[in-house]
């Protein structure tokens, strides 16, 4: 019986231990919190003026948007809608550099060069990870 109940509460604890850890319920962010998030930390890195936060802000929600829209068009084909991404970040890039001062372009450009830097940490599994993310 003291076995039993042993097996029982090392059970209800495991499992209670696994609720806690939650994460899967994450959903991702509309367009708008998006678009809100990355003006809110350009205009930290970048200074933008209020009139420059309303254009990025603009600028960065059609990005969002049309995200969303192309992940729903694309129905598995990742290199297609990667290619059309990429096109969407230039044209976005564009706009946005049309915006800024040559201070703040220079700036936006080493933001983007860090963020750049940083994904690629993710994506090779970061440091004292195997590179590719995967298990030894």
């Amino acid at each position: 019986m003291k076995k039993l109940l042993m097996i029982c509460g090392l059970l209800f604890s495991v499992i209670t231990f696994a609720q806690a850890q939650g994460g899967g319920d994450r959903k991702m962010p509309t367009p708008e919190e998006r678009a809100t998030r990355s003006t809110e930390q350009l205009t930290k890195k970048l200074t933008l003026s209020a009139d420059q936060q309303t254009k990025v802000k603009a600028i960065l929600l059609d990005q969002a948007t049309a995200m969303v829209k192309m992940r729903e068009e694309s129905k598995g084909d990742r290199e297609g809608m990667m290619a059309k991404m990429k096109t969407l970040n230039e044209e976005n890039d564009t706009k946005i550099n049309a915006v800024l001062n040559d201070d703040q372009k220079k700036a936006y450009a080493d933001w983007k060069a860090e963020r750049a830097e940083n994904m690629k940490k993710r994506m090779n599994g970061g440091p004292g990870k195997p590179a590719g993310g995967g298990t030894e």
